[in-house]
Formats: structure tokens, sequence, C-alpha cells
């Protein structure tokens, strides 16, 4: 049988799968990469995964440190569940847009989450860009990946 020793060794082994009857006719082999099977649901987990490991070569994000995102979609997610797995707090703006669900799962996976107002432009003090921006500045040992 085989196994991970850890969920971050999923991140990317998505199966490929034959793409014959598109291709049919075609002389060429065509592959679909079911990104939707990474842990967190999206290929956005290879970018959270990447933005944390070359954060840590760099020396910008150190153990016990925390990462600040503002996000509205999956770049979150896979922030989150790769710093929940490898011990940093995350903080996440987010938009007043954003589901309940979403937030929810932040959340889940040990997130502080700062709703923001959604009607107000993005150099707006209160916009999420900005906020997020104001709480790096604030918080010592953090990085803003800033996708």
């Amino acid at each position: 049988m085989r196994y991970f020793e850890s969920i971050l060794e999923t991140i990317g082994n998505t199966p490929l799968v034959k793409l014959p009857k598109i291709m049919a006719g075609v002389p060429c082999l065509a592959l679909a990469k079911l990104e939707m099977m990474n842990p967190g649901g999206s290929v956005k987990d290879r970018i959270g995964e990447k933005m944390i490991e070359d954060a840590e070569a760099k020396g910008l994000l150190r153990p016990g440190g925390t990462i600040i995102e503002p996000t509205s979609g999956n770049t979150g997610l896979g922030l989150a569940m790769v710093a929940a797995i490898k011990g940093y707090r995350t903080v996440f703006t987010m938009p007043d847009k954003m589901s309940r669900e979403k937030i929810d799962l932040l959340k889940a996976l040990g997130a502080r989450v700062v709703v923001t107002p959604t009607a107000v432009p993005p150099e707006h003090p209160d916009s999420y860009y900005r906020v997020a921006e104001r709480i790096h500045r604030d918080t010592p040992n953090s990085i803003l990946p800033n996708q």
C-alpha cells in the first residue's frame, strides 16, 4: 500500500487522464490534469505551498511567523492549509461579499479572518488590500506574500 507521510506530499500529485473522445482523429495524446484532486480542491494549493517555501528559503518566514494575505479565492485556502501543517499563523483579509462557507473553512484551518467592505476602491484604507498591509506592518515576524 502506498501512503504519504504528510498531506503536503500530495499537492500536485494529481492524476492525469487521457482524453480519447476529445482527440478522436487527431494523432496526439491529450491529457487532463485533475487539479481539483489536490487536498484543498484547487490548483491554488500549489501556489500556496510555493509562496511559503519561497519565503522560507529567503529567510523571510521563520518559525512562529505569521502569513498575512488579502484573498477572495482559493489561494487563501492553499496558504491556510500549508501554514497549518507547518505551524505558521495566518491572517486573511476578505471583502464582505465572500461566502460564509469560505470564511468558515479558513477559520477551521486556524486562520484569523478580517472581513472588510466590498464597496470601496482598492486604494481606500478599508479595502482588504490596505487592511492586510496595515496588519502586516503591525505584526512582527510576518510576511505579506501578496500573490
